[in-house]
């Protein structure tokens, strides 16, 4: 395994439509990966003892449709890791909505690397922290896969937050979410911080 190198989950790419279903088969794609110590980002210690990661109860409630505002005049960036890596992004768009009755918004990035792969071209990355943050959920934040497609709209379904890599094993280096992407809402969707 690379340790020095994030390696970015997509067990399921959100689908148009959020569903009990979704999050449920989204959870046990998650655990059978992390519990597959060729995939896995646990350390050694602790793919030994591991059954399943720690998820909030699947609640759609927090499963949101946005509007998405594109910005297509961006520049690239370097965003900052937990490492010395300094991966470039493109921020894709604004994201807005309405989430425990609070207006919301995300930015919402495109990896530069990963847009050159064709089954990855319309990969988008959403990192972000919330009220949970360091808390019941990992300090570094998380983040939620999205695909983009011609629609003004997403569906985010929060119940398929995770965590980077870093919350599991420090060998790796991870995305940090900008500031401009902490949430002012408890987000208690998705999975929890890790507990070895």
């Amino acid at each position: 395994m690379k340790k020095l190198l994030f390696i970015v989950l997509f067990p399921i790419i959100v689908s148009a439509q959020c569903s009990e279903e979704t999050a449920k088969a989204y959870q046990l794609q998650l655990n059978k990966e992390y519990a597959d110590e060729k995939e896995s980002p646990l350390k050694k210690s602790d793919l030994e003892h591991f059954k399943a990661l720690d998820f909030y109860d699947i609640d759609m409630s927090f499963c949101v449709e946005a509007k998405l505002v594109k910005t297509p005049d961006e520049k690239p960036f370097a965003m900052k890791t937990t490492g010395n890596r300094t991966p470039l992004y493109v921020k894709y768009g604004e994201l807005h909505f309405i989430l425990k009755e609070k207006e919301c918004k995300l930015n919402v990035y495109q990896s530069i690397d990963l847009s050159k792969q064709e089954k990855f071209k319309n990969y988008l990355f959403l990192p972000f922290t919330d009220l949970t943050s360091g808390v019941e959920s990992y300090g570094g934040g998380r983040y939620i896969d999205l695909e983009a497609s011609e629609s003004d709209m997403i569906s985010i379904d929060f119940n398929q937050a995770y965590n980077p890599y870093c919350a599991y094993n420090e060998g790796y280096s991870c995305p940090i979410p900008p500031k401009e992407n902490d949430l002012p809402v408890d987000v208690r969707a998705g999975v929890k911080k890790f507990h070895d």
